[in-house]
Order: structure tokens, then sequence, then C-alpha cells
């Protein structure tokens, strides 16, 4: 096989070559490549162009130019969702039918306005001293559910927003999620 790879090569030798013809050829394809090359670099600054110029303007920009035109204060609030983590994450003990089990519950907090979520960093001793005690009333067969958690995750959201309202006069948090959710 090897030899036959060596025959064609010295077939390819005793061909005449067609020196100009070969050189344009061989031109032509590295001025189509340096094209092509030249072409992908444009259309990535381009796209990087577009895409910066448009978060920047829906970004800071947008708001500032909202409050500007007249609008109240609630227009400048952000529209992106802010999350907060509570930790570290919550364990608590509970009684199970004559067996103590273990809670451990990872949550999150999100709210639209930087505001609230100030509202709970500064409330946190208050906020986690209620969510201990509601979490270690819980029982086992509700917390086995998906409607128990839902129950759960619903009573913490209200326990947080009566914390913030009592302090800041705004209920600010939208949303409790449970990131992590470990029964033993």
């Amino acid at each position: 096989m090897v030899d036959l790879a060596r025959e064609l090569d010295d077939e390819d030798e005793d061909k005449p070559q067609k020196g100009p013809a070969k050189k344009k050829s061989s031109i032509l394809k590295i001025g189509l490549l340096v094209l092509g090359v030249v072409c992908l670099v444009a259309a990535s600054i381009g796209g990087t162009f577009y895409f910066t110029k448009s978060k920047l303007s829906s970004g800071r920009g947008g708001a500032k130019a909202d409050t500007a035109a007249g609008k109240d204060d609630s227009a400048a609030k952000s529209k992106k969702p802010l999350y907060l983590a509570l930790d570290p994450p919550f364990v608590v003990n509970f009684a199970d039918k004559n067996q103590m089990r273990f809670l451990q519950v990872a949550i999150e907090v999100m709210a639209y306005d930087p505001a609230a979520i100030d509202a709970v960093k500064e409330n946190m001793p208050v906020i986690r001293n209620n969510l201990v005690m509601l979490l270690s009333s819980q029982d086992a067969d509700t917390l086995f559910s998906l409607d128990g958690k839902e129950k759960l995750r619903d009573q913490a959201l209200q326990t947080i927003q009566k914390i913030v309202k009592e302090r800041t006069g705004d209920k600010g948090v939208q949303a409790v999620y449970f990131t992590s959710f470990v029964m033993q």
C-alpha cells in the first residue's frame, strides 16, 4: 500500500507542472480565506457592539430616561427580580409519631425593589426567628406532599412580608423559594 502511494507521487512528479496557473490558484485560495476571516471578525465586532449597545440602553439609561420624562419612582424600581439567600440554611427538628425528625431548608426571597431586599437584611434576626418557629411547628405528613410544601412556602412568605411591612410600611417581598429541602 505504501509502495502504491510512492508510485502515485512519482507519477505526479513526472507530469509537467503548470507553474503560473498553480500559483494563481493558491493565491486565490489564500485571498478567499483571508476575506472569510475578515468577514467573521467584522461580524463578531458588529454583533458585540449591537448587543452591548442594546443592553446599555435598556439598563441604566432606560431607567434614567423614564424618571426624567416625569414618571413616578415606582417606574424607576427594578423590573428585574432580585434574590437574597437567607444563609445559613434553616435546620430544625420536629416530632413525628414519637420520633424526632430533622428538616433542613435553604430559602431565598425575591423582590423587585432593592429597598425590600435591604429591609430583609436589616431584619434578618427577627425573620430567621419567626421562620424557625414556623418550620419547627410542621408535621412530616404535611411536608411529604407537594401541597404541604407549597402551603409552607406561602406561610413563610406571609411571615416575611408581615415583618417587613411592620418595619417599613411596604411588604416588599414578592416570593419565597425553597432552594433545598431535606427531611430526615
